[in-house]
Order: C-alpha cells, then sequence, then structure tokens
C-alpha cells in the first residue's frame, strides 16, 4: 500500500475525532483537510522523518481542533438562535470510526450523542479536547500534553475535570432500550396532539432548543416547563400538517426525522433521564442536515 492510501485510510478515524472535538461535519472536514494540507506541505524529507504518521495526523488535527474551537466561542455568540450540534445518522461512518473500544467511562454511541455533544459545549477548549482524547481515543496523556500544550499531569487534570462535569450532567440518563420507550410515547402523544399525555412524559423542567442558524425558522430562545414545551410541539404539528415524522435510529437511540413534501425539515431527539425527557432537541439549520438528504 502507497504512503496515499495509507493515509487516506486515516481519514474517516480523524473526521470522527474532530467531528468529536467541534461538533459539525463540515467543521470537521474542514480540520481533517487542513490537516492533510500540512502534511504535503513539508518537504519529502521531513515527511520519511516521521516515524508514525498516523500519531502525527492525529496530533495536528487534535491542535487544530484546538485552534478552532477557540474562534468558535466568538463565532456562536454571533450564532443566530441556539445553537446545537449536528444530528449523525445510525449509520454514520463518523460515529464508529474509533480505531479502539472507548474506555469504560463513555461508551461509543453516547460519545456523539447530542446530549453529550451539548454538554462538551460546556467545557473549555482545552478540557474538550483532553476529554475526547483520552476518554473516547484511549490517547496516553503524555501524548495529549503534547497537543495542548500543558503537562502530563495537568492534562491528567483537565480530562478529569472535563469527565466530572459530563458525570454531573448525565448522572441518571436512561438506558437505551428506556430512552427508546418514552421517545416512541413521544411521537405519539405529539402526533395524535394527546396534550395531557405529552405533558406528563416531560419533565417540570423540561428544556425545548431549535437550532435553524438564521436560515430557517426556528426559536430564538430555549422553550422551558413541561405544559409550554407541549403545547409548542402540538403547535408546530398544527403548522406543518403535510409533515410527515418518521422514526430514525441515532447513534443515541431513536430520534425523529421530519420532511415536508419529501425534503428534510428537521431531526428530533430527545434526553431521557429515568421515565421522563428532560431535553428536546431540533435541529432544523439545513447545514447540519446534509448527512440526512
Amino acid at each position: 500500500m502507497d504512503e496515499v492510501d495509507e493515509l487516506q485510510k486515516e481519514r474517516r478515524t480523524l473526521l470522527a475525532l474532530a467531528y468529536r472535538m467541534l461538533g459539525t461535519v463540515a467543521d470537521a472536514e474542514d480540520a481533517v483537510q487542513e490537516t492533510y494540507v500540512r502534511w504535503y506541505r513539508q518537504s519529502d524529507a521531513d515527511r520519511k522523518r516521521i516515524e508514525n504518521p498516523p500519531a502525527w495526523l492525529t496530533r495536528v488535527a487534535s491542535r487544530i481542533c484546538l485552534d478552532m474551537l477557540g474562534s468558535a466561542r466568538a463565532r456562536r455568540e454571533r450564532y443566530v438562535g441556539e445553537w446545537l450540534p449536528e444530528p449523525l445518522p445510525g449509520e454514520s461512518a463518523i460515529a464508529s470510526a474509533v480505531p479502539i473500544d472507548p474506555l469504560d467511562r463513555i461508551t461509543l454511541d453516547e460519545s456523539v450523542s447530542v446530549a453529550l455533544m451539548v454538554v462538551l459545549e460546556s467545557l473549555t477548549p482545552a478540557e474538550r479536547v483532553a476529554f475526547v482524547l483520552h476518554d473516547v481515543f484511549a490517547m496516553p496523556f503524555a501524548e495529549i500534553a503534547e497537543t495542548v500544550g500543558r503537562s502530563p499531569e495537568a492534562s491528567r487534570q483537565l480530562a478529569s475535570q472535563a469527565r466530572r462535569r459530563v458525570r454531573e450532567r448525565r448522572a441518571g440518563a436512561a438506558s437505551r432500550q428506556q430512552h427508546d420507550a418514552v421517545a416512541r410515547a413521544f411521537a405519539e402523544a405529539t402526533m395524535t396532539g394527546q396534550l395531557s399525555t405529552l405533558i406528563a412524559l416531560l419533565d417540570p423542567n423540561v428544556v425545548l432548543r431549535s437550532d435553524g442558524g438564521g436560515k430557517v425558522s426556528a426559536a430564538r430562545r430555549p422553550v422551558v416547563g413541561a405544559d409550554r414545551v407541549a403545547r409548542f410541539l402540538l403547535g408546530i404539528s398544527h403548522l406543518k400538517p403535510t409533515a410527515i415524522t418518521e422514526p430514525t435510529l441515532t447513534p443515541e437511540g431513536l430520534a425523529f426525522l421530519v420532511t415536508i413534501d419529501g425534503r428534510t425539515d428537521s431531526v428530533i431527539s430527545v434526553d431521557v433521564t429515568g421515565d421522563r425527557i428532560t431535553e428536546v432537541y431540533i435541529v432544523r439549520n439545513p447545514d447540519k442536515l446534509t448527512l440526512w438528504r
């Protein structure tokens, strides 16, 4: 196998890494493209001196993501309405392209769930990079230290802080089976207009976030509370009577694909704690639905 084929084999893994760090496929692709540009920008002699090209690519991609995360904070402040991570279809290669099994602290599916990706948005860039590299990709802290520009011990602390915040925010998360059962009941109540049944499925403090990116209509602010969220969801059904909502598998479990006249309109997913829905995520920004077309 020549150098080009060998390096291209790493592309899927790098996309999986970059998506978990950046939250959208487009940003992940940009990071990976820049990584390869830097590889080929080197002289032949410099490339031959690199003993482990895949490790070099991973380290450079991670540094690029770290820089992009810093600038992303400013972009998110200018974003129109709520910003949500891009949802992945269940068969997405980005979800599964991890070279080894993740550590037992986090499952492979959960590592790309919208709920977890939302939590990762609350971390500092260095915490997020350290967490993804260690807890998902099992990279040693000595190597993480080279990426984030800290000592190995400081890198360990970054990952530990991130892990603690993830555990706090994900405490009580439902099993996949329970999640899917509640999601099915949620869909039925929404599609049949059963207000009281829908409210009963929602946590009293449930939060609904809708991401249109300023390109399509969406709630500009979170909708909070079971009654308000239920009425908001039923209102959408009345406004879009021709919409078709179909269950779809995502890495985190059952979600719902909404199409209108054969065109992808949105992806709706829920976060379940115990037997109640605590978060509803509606992604409508067309830039984040390219994998669903």
